[in-house]
């Protein structure tokens, strides 16, 4: 089958939901059967399989702050990675760290999500501007939290120090604070060996 003669084109979903492993055996032997005879759904998947890879790679290295879901902490305590995770409630702080040992490090912002359609999350600086902001983040209102993956490079060369984070609902007429998070962050000291 070509690309021009594909009737029934998989999207996006599908396939991503085929490459995590999530179908059931059936519409996975139907997935199978299409994309090996089509080579424009084949060419899909081959660049969706390349940027899974790279999205790896980088999450691997910790390499970019991000918002995550439970199945993505779930996978990678599922393949033996170590993560640190921390729950901060609305308005509340958090004693934190980094150990060596670590590969992912996650804090789970409790907030009242319920008729949320946007949400943005701010870094706040120590005079109190925006650092950073995430607009229109991923979240499911239902859970009442936000899970943020921190980078691990940037947490393990931090002094002692004072980080603050946001959560804004924006809506039709400006924007509101859900939460303010606060973490007082401790570096790790490096283990001594014999004397």
């Amino acid at each position: 089958m070509t690309a021009a003669a594909c009737r029934a084109p998989l999207d996006w979903p599908t396939l991503i939901a085929y490459r995590l492993g999530e179908l059931d055996p059936d519409t996975e032997a139907r997935i199978e059967e299409h994309y090996l005879g089509c080579a424009e759904c084949s060419r899909r998947l081959d660049e969706l399989s390349a940027l899974a890879e790279g999205v790896r790679a980088v999450a691997r290295a910790s390499g970019v702050t991000a918002v995550v879901n439970e199945p993505f902490v779930q996978r990678l305590t599922e393949r033996g990675l170590k993560v640190r995770a921390y729950r901060v409630p609305q308005n509340g702080s958090v004693n934190c760290t980094i150990a060596p040992e670590d590969d992912f490090v996650v804090a789970r912002l409790e907030a009242p999500l319920a008729g949320v359609t946007r949400l943005d999350l701010v870094n706040v600086g120590a005079d109190g501007r925006t650092e950073m902001r995430l607009e229109d983040i991923p979240f499911i209102a239902e859970t009442g939290h936000v899970i943020v993956s921190t980078r691990v490079a940037t947490l393990r060369a931090l002094p002692a120090t004072t980080l603050r984070m946001r959560l804004l609902a924006v809506e039709g007429n400006g924007e509101r604070a859900l939460g303010e998070y606060t973490f007082h962050h401790t570096p790790q000291k490096p283990t001594e060996g014999p004397a």
